[in-house]
């Protein structure tokens, strides 16, 4: 579980992050979701020790961040697992080698052993036809997943996934969607999505964070976004007519 504490954060005298205090679950899938220019890219950074919060502390597991040495925070960052919104997958590396790179550069893992976990993951991720392939040859639903090998093949106890659908079509955001919920519940990580996609937040949001102004302004499950009178959310989740419709036939049946 990741503890936030009354976190503010400030750039040049703009105040970017504004008192935040929430949690993030162990084995959910904990998403945080936020117009442009709302903080959520600081936010997911000061989580993973890139950016310090000016006030406030974060805790992993009950141990505050701030108050580890260095070595203890080092050790800390190697179990957190990272899936980027482009991928940012090596090009001149296989699928196969761009999985195990973790591997090689953090562990002394003997070669047999690297190769038996990197097949682990390929066959978790669907992608053991595919581990001779140079990313260019794959599709970008394959590449996510790839990305989401690479970020889970250290077993990490934290996995942060920024904007993990973007680019790709409705269809395979789903399956990208279950995959990570999936792999959230069987390992019993804490995952921590950056999102803008709203199919997400209704299939996988078993814990959402909204945030405005650098505010948290609301907080929930999707089932408690239907029921929610908070102006701001409202506005936010039922911009389009598609989810306006959903909210009203919710309404209907409740009624």
């Amino acid at each position: 579980m990741i503890k936030v504490n009354n976190i503010q954060k400030s750039f040049d005298g703009t105040l970017v992050l504004n008192g935040i205090t929430t949690s993030f679950e162990k084995g959910k899938t904990n998403l945080i979701i936020g117009q442009s220019g709302s903080g959520k890219t600081v936010f997911v950074k000061c989580l993973l020790g890139l950016i310090t919060p000016d006030e406030g502390t974060i805790s992993y597991n009950g141990k505050i961040y701030s108050e580890l040495t260095p070595d203890e925070q080092r050790d800390l960052r190697q179990e957190m697992g990272m899936v980027f919104q482009g991928s940012a997958l090596f090009d001149s590396m296989t699928v196969e080698g761009n999985i195990m790179f973790p591997l090689e550069m953090f562990t002394k893992q003997s070669k047999s052993e690297m190769q038996d976990r990197v097949d682990f993951v390929l066959k978790r991720v669907n992608l053991l036809d595919a581990n001779h392939k140079f990313p260019s040859e794959i599709s970008g639903g394959m590449q996510k997943r790839v990305a989401i090998g690479r970020a889970i093949v250290m077993n990490p106890k934290y996995l942060f996934c920024d904007e993990p659908n973007s680019g790709l079509d409705p269809k395979t955001a789903i399956l990208i969607d279950n995959l990570i919920h999936e792999i959230t519940e069987e390992y019993d990580i804490t995952t921590v999505i950056n999102t803008h996609d709203m199919n997400s937040v209704m299939e996988i949001g078993e814990k959402i964070i909204f945030l405005k102004d650098g505010v948290k302004e609301w907080e929930g499950t999707n089932k408690e976004i239907f029921k929610t009178d908070n102006e701001a959310i409202t506005n936010f989740v039922y911009s389009s007519e598609l989810f306006k419709k959903v909210r009203q036939m919710y309404i209907e049946e409740r009624n």
